[in-house]
Formats: structure tokens, C-alpha cells, sequence
């Protein structure tokens, strides 16, 4: 149906929509390497979020399903949601393209302002992202692995968000620092002292700090290029 621009021989085939509710959409992207499964919860305006899980793929997020509730949440905030399913989770450069074909399907639907939200393996996907991609206007890692982060110096001038639990016994704390290091300006480093992997302890925090920063940067200020 479409050809990927983004990326040769990418070619979005279809796209299947199956409403569940007033407030959200199941979204199938058939493509030609495959079918990438996402929800989508439609706010219209032109700003937007796609988060994406770790090395095992899903949608709800960490921190007891906190991308299903923030969601959710963001509609009301004029602010499109898209959970998006890697087609092969746990290999960085497919799900960076899965990611791609989400930003372009948001921008087919009017979202051209957008951020990026991931956790663990995804962070480093968003990352990647968000570097390729005029689109995206600010990123967010949470928990992320270094493996696949390097080109994070690229993402400058679009604002970096890492958030780290002091005691993951999964990828430490110290991930997440040397991609700061790795980075440009503007970049921000939140380092939760009690937390695991999953972000739990601080759920009522860290939902509000990814809330306000994501209104921040989509809404408030002019997006930057």
C-alpha cells in the first residue's frame, strides 16, 4: 500500500484497525517483513508517544503496566498514545524498524510531533529511533541497556530522559550513566536509589515525572529539529 521512505525495500502493506473502546484502537501494521501489533489511543492534534518494552516485547510497560495507564491518561492532554509490539523482540536493528513504522503511521494519522519511551532493550531501540528520524522530538529510556545506545551523541538537539533504579540487578544503574556521558545536550539523568529493573517502588513518581516532561516537550515548547 505504502512504501517505507525511511528505509529501502520497507513497504507498509496494510493496516487493520479493531476499535475496543470510546478511548482505544487495536492496530495491526502489516508490512513487508510482517505484522506489528500496537494499540493505539487517538487524542488528534499533532503530538504523540510510542513506547515500546524490553527484550520481550508487550505493551503494558514496566512499573505495573505504567504505559497502559499513562496511555491512557495522556488523551487528555491532547496527546496520542501508540503501544507498539516488536515483530522480533530482543534484536535491536528489526525493532528499531518496527519503531519507524510506527512513527510513520502516526504521521499519516497527523502526529508529526513525537516522542519516544522504552524500557530496558528499548531504550536503546528509541534511542536508534529517534536519531533516524526527523519525527521524533524527544526520547525517553528507562532502565536502558548500553548495548545498541551508542549513537546517542546524534540525538542532540532532541532532550534525552534516563531513568535508572540504583539496585537493577538486571542492567545497572551504571547503564544508563554512560549513555549520559555518551550524550549531548539537552539530557536529563534521574537515578531512583531504592529501585529494581521494573521501576516499581517509585511507580507514583516516575508516572508523574514521564508525564510532565512528555507534556513539556511535545506540548509546551516548540519542537525542535
Amino acid at each position: 500500500m505504502t512504501e517505507m521512505t525511511s528505509e529501502p525495500g520497507l513497504r507498509l502493506i496494510e493496516i487493520k484497525r479493531k476499535p475496543v473502546d470510546d478511548t482505544r484502537t487495536d492496530v495491526v501494521l502489516t508490512t513487508s517483513l510482517g505484522d506489528i501489533r500496537c494499540i493505539l489511543h487517538p487524542a488528534g492534534g499533532s503530538a504523540g508517544v510510542i513506547w515500546v518494552c524490553g527484550a520481550l516485547g508487550g505493551l503494558d510497560g514496566p512499573s505495573f503496566g505504567i504505559f497502559k495507564d499513562l496511555s491512557q491518561e495522556l488523551t487528555s492532554e491532547g496527546i496520542t498514545s501508540l503501544r507498539l509490539d516488536y515483530r522480533l523482540p530482543g534484536y535491536v536493528p528489526p525493532c528499531v524498524l518496527d519503531v519507524l513504522v510506527g512513527v510513520y503511521f502516526l504521521g499519516q494519522e497527523g502526529v508529526e510531533n513525537i516522542g519516544l519511551v522504552g524500557h530496558s532493550f528499548g531504550g536503546a531501540v528509541v534511542i536508534q529511533a529517534g536519531v533516524m528520524s526527523p519525527q521524533v522530538k524527544a526520547v525517553v529510556g528507562l532502565s536502558s541497556q548500553t548495548y545498541g545506545a551508542h549513537p546517542v551523541d546524534k540525538l542532540s538537539p532532541k532532550p534525552l530522559l534516563l531513568i535508572h533504579g540504583e539496585r537493577d540487578q538486571n542492567l545497572p544503574a551504571d547503564c544508563s550513566r554512560q549513555i549520559y556521558q555518551w550524550a549531548k545536550e539537552p539530557k536529563e539523568l534521574v537515578i531512583y536509589p531504592n529501585n529494581g529493573h521494573f521501576l516499581r517502588e517509585s511507580h507514583e513518581e516516575l508516572h508523574n515525572l514521564l508525564k510532565g516532561w512528555l507534556v513539556d516537550k511535545l506540548k509546551h515548547k516548540k519542537a525542535r529539529t
